[in-house]
Formats: C-alpha cells, structure tokens, sequence
C-alpha cells in the first residue's frame, strides 16, 4: 500500500511553533533525555523511528554522543531532517532515510539503541513493528519509546471530534498494551512509565499559549483560518487529556 503523507507544511510549522524547532511531539531536549535515559549512548548507534524533520535525532548526537539513524515515511520530512543536519553541521553523525512501511531496511543486530517518539501511535499493526525493533537490535541493545495511548475506555464524542481535527492516522492501545507487546517480542526488563499528569499540565499551558501570547504569530505564519483550526485543536486535545482518556508514557525494553 503507497503512503500518504499526513504532515502537511502548516502543521509542521504549528508543532515547531508550539514544541520547539526540529520538533514534531512535545518534551523537547529533555524528552530525549528521557529516553536516553539509562541507555548510555555516547559513541553509540542509534535508530530513530519516525525521525519526522530531525530534532530530536540531531539532539541525540549533539547532547549524548550518539551516531543516529532516522528513518521516516514521508519524503518530505526526511528531506527538512537531511537540509537541518547539514545546516548544523551534523551530516556525519545524523544520516536519514526515507523508507517504506514494512520490514526495517536493516540487518539483524545493526543497532545498540532504538528510539520512537509517536511512531508506534501512527502505527496500525504494531506487533511486527516491535519485532523487527528487537531483530534490528544488538543483544543487550534497548529500546525506549514515548507515545500517546488511551485509557481503554469506549472513545467519546470529544475524542472523535479531536481525531477529526488532527486528520491525522492514531491507533491507540494501553500502556499495558505497550508493556506486553513489548514482552512478546523477546524483549527483558520492560518498564512502563505513565507521563499523562505531565503533559496534563503541559498542553493546558500549551493552549492557554497559542490562544493568546502566540497567536498573531500563528496568523501571520499560518493564516487565521489554519491559526484557529490549531486553537480549537489543542482546546479539544486538553479536554481528553484532561479526562484521561488520551493518555501519554514511556515504554521499555533490553534485548537479551
């Protein structure tokens, strides 16, 4: 099946506006500590899956010594990554590819650690996805995602009216699920760590934010039309985190 990119140039610009340059999901440098955590990456390879414009993979090689991988469905994406990288002078630590859905281009055990950041969210079959994670992984290599979930209850009418709003592909499943997941495909100490009282937080500052302090300067960036449909965006999206129906966390794992 042929991808259909999603990430239009408007809504890359709203979410470096909103989550910082280079960024396509909110944490910054310090989500990506996060999930470096504990993974000693220094002088380490790195795959980054759903690289998105390269953010957080440049960060991974800036801030922790990292050599990184990323990798993305949509072209255009992976060529903002390429044209950041060599504008930051990191063309040789940060490499990007666009690739296709399916099996990782990549041979078994190429990898010490593996890193997502939404990509499993977007993802409809995530089975094979986490097992091709733990065959591209060395042994003792690890893996650690941040993604959106939900909280397993039926989805509500504020839930569908956001997803219409984003326009964007979103399979959810629990942080549970996660935890299992991640189990099944081979992989040992999985942990799982709840972040939705965090963001919580974050996206009512995020709202209160675009619909004030930052708003003329998303009308003149976006237009009023793209400006308002992102206020009403964030305002539904801070009453289902707020519910705890959209929730967000951390997910773990070390190939043995």
């Amino acid at each position: 099946m042929t991808h259909e990119d999603e990430y239009h140039d408007n809504m890359v610009k709203m979410l470096e506006l909103i989550w910082g340059k280079g960024y396509m999901a909110p944490g910054g440098a310090g989500n990506v500590a996060r999930l470096l955590d504990g993974t000693a990456p220094e002088g380490k390879l790195i795959l980054d899956i759903g690289c998105g414009i390269g953010g957080p993979a440049m960060d991974m090689a800036r801030l922790h010594g990292g050599v990184v991988v990323g990798i993305d469905l949509e072209a255009p994406l992976i060529e903002r990554a390429k044209a950041a990288g060599e504008a930051s002078g990191l063309q040789d630590r940060c490499t990007f590819l666009c690739v296709a859905a399916g099996p990782l281009p990549f041979s078994d055990s190429s990898f010490d650690i593996v890193v997502s950041s939404g990509a499993i969210t977007q993802t409809e079959d995530k089975a094979p996805l986490f097992q091709e994670t733990f065959r591209v992984l060395r042994p003792g290599g690890h893996y650690s995602c941040y993604e959106w979930m939900t909280s397993g209850a039926d989805r509500s009418d504020d839930m569908r009216y956001w997803l219409e709003l984003e326009g964007l592909t979103y399979v959810f499943e629990t942080l549970a699920d996660y935890g299992r997941r991640l189990s099944e495909a081979g992989f040992d100490d999985v942990k799982t760590t709840d972040a939705s009282d965090w963001y919580q937080a974050e996206v009512r500052r995020e709202y209160e934010l675009i619909r004030d302090d930052l708003y003329d300067s998303m009308i003149e960036l976006l237009g009023k039309s793209d400006a308002d449909h992102f206020v009403e965006s964030w305002r539904v999206m801070a009453v289902v985190c707020g519910s705890g129906e959209m929730r967000q966390g951390y997910c773990r794992g070390r190939r043995p």
